[in-house]
């Protein structure tokens, strides 16, 4: 350790610690732009300088190692004039427009121009300009006049999201940043380009203009979404959520978020919202009142099962699972063996933070970049400290991390497969197996989890939905699960887009849907309310049990779900629906269990590898980013991105030859009884015999089930017409 006095303090360091380290341990101080504690130093800004004991001029306390007994002076006249200096020059170009700026009341250079600048600029020449940029949905660049080269956004990309899409050109006065050959940003993590930006030249573009930071409530939350429960600030104004922010915590998504997370509250307020209970009437839909409604839902509830989305609350997933005799929340799973064969809850098998502690990772069917962009995010850090990442999928996307080793086999290859990285995980000292979302749907996932335990080495399940834990928890799969469900004559459906999150609603006499947004399913709609509208509480991949309050009211009738269930469940005259809060249902679920005691990948099944001689045409499903869920379908910024584009048919040259089609071509996509027309998309990484083609969305959802066998014909000129 390093001694050293910062402004009459001592302080204790580790070798290579700099100033600004030190500084942080004591709590003081210093002013900066371009540093950032998880970004590599770039010291550009110089407004971090300092005075050091013996040194010539000032140092920038970022860039400036600590050696033995220094004494450093960050107040000091020195100090101060250059700092000054400093923020005269950034100022000389910064145009005056703070009273219509969005990062007006939360810019770090408006702060530190009125505690570090002086009272006026000397420089009188005429400021420069700095044309927009559009660089995408998400990410405004329409101001980049305000920019002071600190280069966190470039440095971000390069270092967090593993994908250099900003850069630098030119020198001087005339440098500026730019994406690539008017390419626009696309990585799924680029809204924290908007939170690192320490002036107003980069905004959110879904926020531009429609609210000032201090008109607004702050409220803490969950994401819904994937399984890693993020932590949120949700931003409220006049009882509508304006924007989404990051709330810090280093144990699950340190300072960052997903797009996903971020902008996915744009879809709260949907035209598609669904605010007053509706009866379908002769197949047309009808308005009607709650009473009527829930009547007539009970009426149609004879022998009926409970279909929920993972995504849902523990509270409603609890009281769903007591409904009906059979329940079950895991929509998209094709393999149900594995059922009473378990030791406990499917979980991560580790905290969060461990993941970057790993030596050797083999990752096991996972789309990881867009399934879980935070969690990728970590072993890319892991893999730089020189972690081997191993993959073993049915398609080869870029992960933007190095991979030590790949292995990319249909997805009938896959348990085959897995032995085959058995002598390299067992030589690392901390290894593990993480199965992704398309292992655990995988029509063997049972025995795919069988064969990873097989190893000997940490097995971990990677959370589909916030929820995918809490499911279990909250007592399902109940009374058969999904294949008892799908016996029966009536269905109950809780948050799901029928068609999308599970296979065609096929053969019920009677379906009621609980839904936020209107659908065409079902016989009778009842409006629940999204996570923002009601409390409740998300069990986060790791097991971790994150409660939240909502943070604006309910929109026109909707209700929460916890309340319609209960309502339902009395109607029906069941037992244990006797509650009057969120609390009371959360209570009432863990009342003397400890989830972590319940948390468990251990499973008694017995498998063997057999060559699969299958000689067909296999489907491979991906659920993209944008389409996972009800609410980020609805969301507009985010369906104008990259990733929310039409599925395509992705196939080989090898089986483009094969079926005599090219790359462009309109082909019929048959599988079982049914049938998409979709474009032929080439992707030479895709193993033979096998097209790739996205499940979650419209144009495929006549498809079904997500595995299975395909065949593929070309629609001639003729047979469009």
């Amino acid at each position: 350790m390093l001694k050293v006095e910062i402004d009459g303090k001592e302080v204790e360091v580790p070798h290579g610690s700099t100033v600004m380290d030190a500084t942080n341990k004591l709590g003081i101080y210093v002013p900066h732009f371009c540093y950032h504690k998880k970004l590599s130093i770039a010291a550009n800004c110089r407004m971090c300088l300092v005075e050091v004991e013996k040194a010539p001029k000032p140092l920038p306390a970022c860039a400036t190692p600590v050696t033995d007994g220094m004494k450093v002076k960050t107040a000091s006249a020195v100090a101060k004039n250059a700092q000054e200096s400093v923020m005269e020059f950034l100022l000389i170009n910064h145009p005056l427009d703070c009273p219509i700026c969005d990062q007006g009341g939360e810019c770090q250079l408006q702060d530190l121009a009125v505690g570090y600048g002086g009272s006026a600029s000397r420089f009188e020449e005429e400021k420069r300009v700095v044309l927009h940029k559009d660089i995408g949905p998400l990410v405004a660049a329409e101001e980049m006049s305000r920019c002071i080269q600190c280069t966190r956004c470039v440095r971000f990309g390069q270092e967090v999201a593993g994908v250099m899409e900003l850069g630098m050109i030119g020198r001087g006065e005339h440098a500026e940043i730019v994406a690539f050959v008017g390419q626009s940003v696309n990585s799924e993590l680029s809204g924290n380009m908007i939170d690192i930006c320490p002036v107003g030249a980069l905004t959110s573009k879904p926020f531009r203009y429609s609210a000032r930071t201090w008109e607004l409530a702050r409220r803490k939350a969950v994401s819904p979404h994937d399984g890693l429960g993020s932590n949120l600030v949700v931003q409220v104004k006049q009882n509508k959520v304006m924007r989404v922010l990051p709330l810090e915590n280093e144990a699950i998504n340190e300072c960052w978020l997903s797009d996903k997370d971020r902008f996915s509250y744009a879809g709260l307020n949907s035209d598609e919202r669904l605010t007053r209970p509706m009866l379908k009437k002769n197949g047309l839909w009808e308005e009607t009142d709650w009473q009527t409604a829930l009547e007539f839902a009970i009426d149609g509830l004879k022998d009926f099962g409970v279909l929920a989305s993972p995504h849902s609350t523990l509270e409603e997933l609890h009281l769903a699972g007591k409904l009906g005799g059979a329940a079950d929340f895991r929509l998209r799973h094709s393999d149900f063996s594995g059922d009473g064969k378990r030791a406990g809850i499917p979980w991560l098998g580790m905290p969060i933070t461990e993941l970057g502690k790993l030596d050797r990772v083999l990752v096991v069917g996972s789309f990881l970049r867009k399934d879980h962009p935070l969690i990728a995010q970590r072993l890319r850090q892991a893999a730089k400290r020189g972690t081997q990442i191993h993959v073993l999928h049915s398609v080869d996307d870029d992960w933007l991390m190095k991979i030590a080793g790949r292995k990319i086999v249909p997805p009938s290859e896959i348990l085959n497969s897995i032995s085959s990285f058995s002598e390299i995980l067992k030589e690392g000292k901390n290894a593990a197996i993480l199965l992704g979302n398309f292992a655990q749907q995988h029509p063997q996932a049972a025995a795919i989890h069988a064969a990873a335990q097989a190893i000997g080495v940490k097995v971990g399940f990677l959370g589909e939905a916030a929820n995918s834990v809490g499911g279990y928890v909250a007592g399902l799969p109940s009374g058969g699960g999904f294949p008892e469900v799908q016996k029966r004559k009536s269905l109950l459906l809780l948050n799901i887009d029928a068609g999308l999150d599970c296979a065609p609603i096929e053969g019920k006499q009677f379906v009621v849907n609980l839904s936020s947004f209107k659908s065409g399913v079902g016989d009778v709609l009842l409006p629940i309310v999204p996570f923002t509208e009601t409390a409740g509480t998300f069990v986060s991949t790791e097991g971790r049990v994150q409660s939240f309050h909502a943070t604006v009211r309910p929109l026109g009738d909707a209700r929460p779900a916890w309340k319609v269930l209960r309502v339902l469940g009395t109607m029906l005259g069941l037992p244990g629906f006797e509650v009057e809060t969120a609390e009371q249902v959360r209570d009432a679920c863990l009342a003397g269990r400890n989830v972590q005691a319940l948390l468990s990948n251990k499973i008694d099944f017995q498998y063997k590898e057999e060559r699969n001689s299958s000689s067909g045409i296999q489907r491979i499903a991906d659920v993209p980013i944008y389409f996972a869920d009800p609410l980020v379908r609805r969301s507009a910024p985010l369906q104008k991105t990259r990733d929310a584009q039409k599925p395509r048919a992705w196939m080989n040259g090898k089986l483009f030859a094969q079926l005599g089609l090219v790359a462009g071509a309109r082909v019929r996509i048959v599988q079982g009884k049914g049938e998409a027309v979709l474009y032929a998309a080439l992707d030479e990484k895709l193993p033979d015999n096998c097209v790739r083609v996205a499940a979650g969305h419209d144009s495929t959802a006549g498809l079904g089930a997500m595995f299975g066998a395909l065949a593929v014909e070309e629609i001639t000129a003729q047979q469009a017409a």
